[in-house]
């Protein structure tokens, strides 16, 4: 993962399917704080990683509008993780909500279409505080559920948090969730667990975009 001219190349999936081999040969269960943007897309994730990882789920969407959305998907996390039977014990940290720092943030990029510069701005920042927590509490890797969904590009938030973690000098759990059914799977969960699965990205422009 040297320079820009080989990502095109990389094939995400493969990359995670060797780490994990790596760490169930090593009998390690190393300690994983994945990023959450809400508890649908956590679902597949959880269940696929929390056999070889001691998870803890950070959740940090300063980009969710209005607050009252913000509340449920936060809760819909919560129950989700107390009700999903998993190996290993899943923990959760609720990080600050901060919407005039997102806003600040993608200041000028209000109109950019979904899935360009706006949402790039968006991955780095909660990448990063992802990262800045990891660091803080000593976690051996850091990742996203981001890469699950079939509208978020894979390929841009893999070579953010690669960025990210060379940044801060930590390990960046490559993924591409969607994958072998990834998605299908989340949405088999979410029927199952009866959780709450949002019209819209999270930010006031993706749901002025459905409106």
């Amino acid at each position: 993962m040297k320079n820009n001219k080989e990502w095109p190349m990389v094939n995400f999936q493969q990359l995670l399917d060797k780490k994990i081999n790596e760490i169930k040969q090593d009998n390690l269960v190393p300690k994983l704080l994945l990023h959450s943007c809400c508890a649908p897309c956590s679902s597949y994730v959880l269940e696929y990683l929390s056999q070889c990882f001691s998870i803890t789920v950070f959740f940090y969407n300063p980009n969710i509008h209005p607050e009252q959305e913000y509340k449920k998907r936060l809760n819909e996390q919560k129950r989700f993780i107390e009700q999903f039977p998993v190996k290993n014990k899943v923990n959760f940290i609720e990080g600050k909500y901060e919407p005039n720092l997102f806003f600040q943030e993608v200041k000028g990029l209000e109109q950019e279409k979904e899935g360009g510069s706006r949402c790039l701005k968006c991955f780095y920042l909660r990448l990063e505080k992802t990262a800045q927590k990891a660091n803080e509490l000593n976690f051996t890797y850091f990742t996203t559920t981001l890469t699950i969904s079939p509208h978020k590009n894979a390929k841009a938030i893999n070579q953010i948090g690669n960025e990210i973690a060379n940044k801060y000098h930590l390990n960046f759990l490559f993924s591409d969730f969607k994958k072998r059914d990834g998605f299908k799977r989340s949405i088999v969960l979410s029927n199952q667990y009866h959780l709450y699965r949002q019209s819209y990205c999270g930010c006031i422009f993706s749901r002025n975009n459905k409106e």
